[in-house]
């Protein structure tokens, strides 16, 4: 993946033209396509670190593009939509994107979310990067004397390697792909346990960028609640009946600890 290439999918020549000159100002090379078949092909051929596309498109819609795109790509994926209603933001969410951006767009805000996530990236390459091959290591509570971002985290079946950004759920042996955003939020809360996290709080640990902080809307939190239904999905759970994240009413949410002596 290359961490200074992005792809711009929007058939308007104006969004386009201008998603374009955000991004280039910001130190991308970026490939720019009209439609979603072209866009999937430049997102397989150029393997960016992030990818923006519009909703309403010929061909196949954003939301078909950012599915095709997730199946084989984890490029950070923002779609950029005219289409307020929140069920619009939810189904975009659980096809895989990794942010929700309504039109009209304050330039100078896009480009600090979209540079916040190229350093989420950047640090998951290096650390990848800098990893060296060897057995994974048996799931276990939070070492006491290791940085979180060095260590594996787990319990209850479940195990984490941030730097590897790998999710292994051990019951069956079966990995898990996660979006980024979804791997920062299990991270998040498995690093913070016992303690709640609130979605404020997380919405602050996904965008990591403090000039975006105050902003916390309510729409952030209702993608938080999104983003939080796909990774239980995924790690084949639910809401009624957690096994690793528990929801804590009117607060966040909290990682079930094993109990004393199992």
């Amino acid at each position: 993946m290359s961490q200074n290439t992005a792809v711009v999918i929007d058939d308007d020549p104006d969004v386009r033209g201008l998603l374009v000159q955000i991004l280039s100002n910001s130190g991308f090379e970026v490939i720019a396509t009209d439609n979603g078949i072209d866009g999937v092909q430049a997102v397989f051929d150029h393997r960016p670190v992030i990818t923006t596309l519009d909703v309403n498109m010929p061909g196949i819609d954003g939301y078909e593009t950012a599915r095709r795109i997730r199946e084989h790509s984890d490029t950070y994926i923002v779609i950029i939509t005219a289409l307020q209603d929140e069920a619009d933001a939810v189904l975009g969410f659980s096809v895989g994107a990794d942010d929700v951006v309504i039109k009209p767009f304050r330039a100078r805000e896009l480009r600090a979310r979209l540079l916040a996530a190229q350093r989420r990236t950047s640090a998951t390459a290096a650390d990848r990067a800098a990893a060296e091959p060897a057995p994974l290591p048996a799931p276990t509570t939070p070492p006491q004397d290791v940085p979180p971002s060095q260590a594996a985290i787990g319990w209850n079946g479940l195990q984490l390697i941030r730097h590897a950004h790998i999710v292994i759920v051990t019951v069956d042996g079966r990995d898990v792909q996660l979006t980024r955003t979804e791997f920062d939020l299990l991270a998040t809360i498995l690093e913070a346990a016992p303690q709640v996290r609130s979605k404020a709080d997380l919405v602050q640990a996904v965008r990591d960028d403090p000039s975006l902080l105050p902003r916390v809307s309510e729409a952030d939190e209702r993608a938080i609640e999104t983003h939080m239904g796909n990774l239980r999905r995924k790690l084949g759970e639910s809401a009624a009946d957690p096994r690793f994240i528990e929801t804590v009413r009117g607060v966040g949410y909290r990682a079930i600890l094993p109990r004393a002596g199992a």
